[in-house]
């Protein structure tokens, strides 16, 4: 607002000068008397060019021609502020002396050219009298005396600019703003009254509509506190505010927003626009006591609505460094954010949202393939607490939580303090890094979890009921759920109580070799794991049973999403001896994998002294008929090798010998 106001100022001082010298000069003069006071007030060069015409009945004022206000010399070629011509009328009394009321004001097809530069330059700061140079505040450039502005003794009833085009170069942020079809209606009849403002934009042919009301200006101008209420309306959301402000910059109040669309509101006002998953704003309410002053922000009693999610909480967030720095404690009920895990491409809300979801490039019953836009955790520093009363994230389903997120430098840690998922407590910490592409990892401790509905959410494996605890330490890298789920590294171990595994009863399988259907009943459960490229692997599985026990080893694809397991229950002999163990093999997906014994390995197992005999029978027979056909007789423990050798070595001294006879 502070350029607005800039050049309002220079416009007011423009009409100052024309309406005072009309009354003395010739029409041809004016436009060149003001225009040589305004340039040497601005240190710009100001030019009116056409012709300058006098109206006393029915309205007094003056028309003048086109009007240009030259650029910094850092700035370029183009001028800062052009219009075609100028209206400006003023009451009757100013024939008389005294302040000049201007009863009207209009510019004409206006086109302003703003600029910043990267050492910080404004091309718009400019030492207009009656306005404080930007970039002071109440205590002066260098901390020493306020700074001063020398009361204008104008009041205006109406300022009219029409089809006005702004172009903004931040050569900091390395961004262009363009805006074409700009109106702006001031209302301003008292200096020290109130003044009314209608600003229209169209921001690629959508309006967006700010209008306020200034309730003491001129205390304002002076550097003071006055009352204000602004509103934004475009047909994405509204937003308003209602409070005090100063141009220090300074305000307080309570804001307000009802966004229809947040994505197309955050465009619409230049800051977007956004991706933002189903659960986290789609569709946006607010309701917050803002407090700033002094580059820092203060939202208290805030209520936050992100699509059907209610937070109630507080933030601060500090503006003066590099990055914003934020300090945010939300409270919630339960938070439905399965938009964060959807595997569909989004597709439409009701409200006519269109979201990209977190798959889109999913394939059927595969991990998500979307790229996911991590570029967000580079935005902002802080600290960040959540007390939820439980969160649903499609994939898992969380009971009461309790995190404190800490985010720095892209890098973003939820301390786990408590969470209860599954009948059971989680504690530890997750991690998101995205200074050198995206990871994801952390440690976490388990205890007392259902494991059959935390398989049944986590890998679509129902066949287990028991309560668990376990830990894990995993790392995983990529874009995509798909990358990160086919890189997961780390190790683990876990064990459970008494449980049944549904599916096949293990009895029946050991004693007929049928195991479809039934259950099986178990005593404990506990194993040990590592994880490599997506894949887990474990070699010592253990699982007591009543009248039996079992060994398990084998690969769970964590990325492929299938599994390949040897389980090799044995039946116990009395209690006391090794009996009929029968391998069973599971391979398949993780949804229907495939359970068959493995009778190769049955046979290897339960008759490795019946194979030892047989073979020994077998060689015994070989080796007789092998005696017979070469006439070999053996010596008593000669094996047949020896024996044969031997009787080849006489054969070959006979005949030797008969070489001699």
């Amino acid at each position: 607002m502070r350029w607005l106001i800039r050049i309002f100022m220079i416009v007011l001082v423009s009409a100052t000068l024309v309406v005072a010298a009309v009354f003395f000069l010739p029409g041809e003069r004016v436009a060149g008397i003001a225009a040589d006071q305004l340039s040497r007030m601005t240190g710009r060069q100001v030019t009116m060019s056409g012709e300058t015409t006098i109206s006393f009945w029915p309205i007094l004022g003056v028309s003048t021609g086109a009007v240009t206000v030259a650029n910094a010399d850092w700035a370029g070629e183009a001028p800062m502020f052009r219009a075609d011509s100028l209206k400006i009328g003023v009451e009757p009394q100013a024939l008389f002396g005294g302040d000049i009321r201007i009863t009207g004001l209009e510019a004409v097809g206006p086109q302003i050219n703003l600029r910043r530069a990267k050492d910080g330059r404004v091309n718009w700061e400019l030492n207009v009298e009656g306005v404080a140079p930007s970039g002071q505040g109440q205590g002066g450039a260098e901390g020493g005396a306020p700074a001063r502005s020398n009361r204008l003794s104008l009041t205006l009833d109406r300022a009219l600019i029409e089809n006005a085009s702004l172009v903004f170069v931040d050569e900091v942020d390395g961004t262009t703003v363009r805006q074409s079809g700009v109106d702006f209606d001031l209302r301003w009849p008292d200096y020290e009254g109130a003044a009314d403002f209608d600003l229209t934009l169209r921001p690629g042919g959508e309006v967006v509509e700010i209008s306020g009301t200034l309730e003491r200006v001129g205390h304002f101008i002076d550097g003071g506190v006055s009352d204000l209420q602004a509103r934004i309306s475009t047909k994405a959301g509204t937003a308003s505010f209602a409070g005090r402000g100063g141009s220090a910059p300074e305000a307080a109040g309570k804001l307000t927003a009802d966004l229809k669309n947040t994505s197309d509101f955050m465009a619409l006002i230049g800051q977007g626009p956004m991706d933002i998953p189903d659960g986290l704003g789609r569709v946006a309410t607010l309701e917050t006591d803002l407090i700033f002053k002094d580059d820092r922000l203060s939202l208290r009693n805030t209520v936050l609505g992100l699509d059907g999610n209610r937070f109630t909480g507080a933030a601060d967030v500090d503006l003066g460094e590099d990055q914003p720095r934020l300090n945010v404690q939300l409270n919630a009920g339960a938070l439905d954010l399965t938009g964060l895990s959807a595997d569909d491409a989004g597709g439409e809300d009701g409200n006519g949202n269109t979201g990209s979801g977190n798959s889109g490039g999913a394939a059927s019953g595969g991990w998500s393939k979307a790229p996911i836009n991590a570029s967000g955790l580079a935005a902002v520093n802080g600290e960040f607490a959540l007390v939820a009363d439980s969160i649903d994230l499609g994939d898992f389903k969380l009971g009461k939580v309790r995190t404190l997120a800490t985010l720095d430098r892209s890098r973003l840690v939820f301390g786990l303090r408590e969470v209860r998922a599954y009948d059971g407590l989680i504690t530890g910490q997750f991690v998101m890094n995205n200074r050198s592409g995206l990871s994801v990892g952390g440690d976490m401790i388990a205890t007392g979890v259902n494991l059959k509905t935390f398989l049944d959410d986590a890998m679509d494996i129902s066949r287990f009921e028991a309560k668990a605890d376990g830990e894990v330490d995993f790392l995983g890298v990529g874009e995509s759920v798909h990358a990160i789920m086919n890189s997961l590294s780390g190790g683990g171990a876990f064990k459970t109580g008494r449980g049944v595994i549904s599916g096949f009863d293990l009895d029946r399988l050991m004693r007929s070799g049928s195991g479809t259907g039934g259950t099986t009943v178990f005593d404990t459960l506990h194993a040990t794991f590592t994880m490599d490229e997506g894949n887990l692997f474990n070699d010592d599985l253990t699982l007591k049973l009543p009248q039996a026990s079992a060994a398990g080893e084998g690969r769970v694809g964590l990325g492929a999403r299938d599994i390949d397991y040897l389980f090799t229950p044995r039946l116990l002999d009395g209690g006391s001896r090794d009996g009929l163990a029968i391998p069973v093999k599971i391979r398949g997906p993780w949804a229907n994998p495939k359970i068959t014994p493995d009778l190769e390995a049955a046979i290897d197992l339960n008759f490795e002294e019946e194979k030892k005999e047989l073979e020994r029978q077998a060689r015994d027979e070989i080796e007789r008929e092998v005696e017979k056909q070469l006439g070999i007789e053996r010596q008593e423990g000669q094996s047949l090798e020896d024996a044969a050798k031997d009787a080849l070595e006489d054969e070959l001294e006979r005949g030797l010998l008969k070489l001699f006879d």
